[in-house]
């Protein structure tokens, strides 16, 4: 068996991505995404779950009635769903965090999709890619890669709406959340300083992608 180049280690950030095989879709309509979304919530726990449909009948609230607090594999920092690929920036919070959420929504979402679709085999193009951030300025320009990474100024090719990033947790406090936004946007005075400074290096990053400086 392949190891895997990256190793993982708690307080670390890493770039996280995948695509469908063979380039394929993943995400067909908005249902796709929702599911993605919700899987992304769900399985980022250290506590087993059978499968989301199974998890819709465990009693969430601990005894007082409120609702009970989850200990997290990882925390979001930035995501993107595009319809044939995604793009997390992550943390790991807890040993082996990213291995084992990864596994969890790369097996669930493709036994739902291949469900609903009628279809057999792999959805993903292998196993999922990594990088490790090994600087705060790759941090901060990988935010902004992640974030508008549905930007057609960015990908160069025609919008989809079907997609869906943070960025709209970053700029307009959406109402569903999961990102650990903090340690982006304390680096600046307010949410404008940081929209400037996404603006700027989108263009850095189109001119290092041209060099073949992947960041994906």
């Amino acid at each position: 068996m392949s190891q895997r180049k990256t190793d993982f280690v708690t307080g670390e950030f890493y770039h996280i991505y995948n695509r469908g095989v063979d380039k394929r879709d993943i995400f067909m309509d908005q249902l796709d995404i929702d599911r993605f979304f919700q899987s992304m919530e769900e399985f980022n726990t250290i506590n087993p779950i059978g499968s989301i449909y199974e998890n819709r009948f465990v009693d969430k609230k601990d005894k007082s009635g409120s609702k009970a607090s989850k200990s997290k594999l990882v925390d979001f920092i930035a995501y993107c769903l595009n319809p044939n690929h995604y793009h997390f920036i992550l943390k790991q919070v807890d040993d082996k965090g990213v291995e084992k959420f990864m596994q969890r929504i790369g097996t669930g979402f493709a036994k739902y999709f291949n469900n609903r679709q009628k279809r057999s085999g792999s959805l993903f193009q292998g196993k999922f890619k990594s990088k490790h951030i090994n600087s705060n300025e790759y941090l901060l320009h990988l935010s902004v890669y992640v974030n508008q990474n549905n930007n057609t100024k960015l990908l160069g090719s025609k919008a989809s709406k079907l997609s869906k990033s943070s960025w709209s947790e970053y700029i307009n406090n959406s109402t569903k959340e999961i990102c650990n936004k903090e340690i982006i946007l304390e680096q600046f005075k307010n949410i404008n300083e940081y929209e400037e400074f996404s603006i700027s290096s989108l263009s850095d990053i189109i001119e290092r992608k041209s060099k073949n400086f992947d960041f994906d």
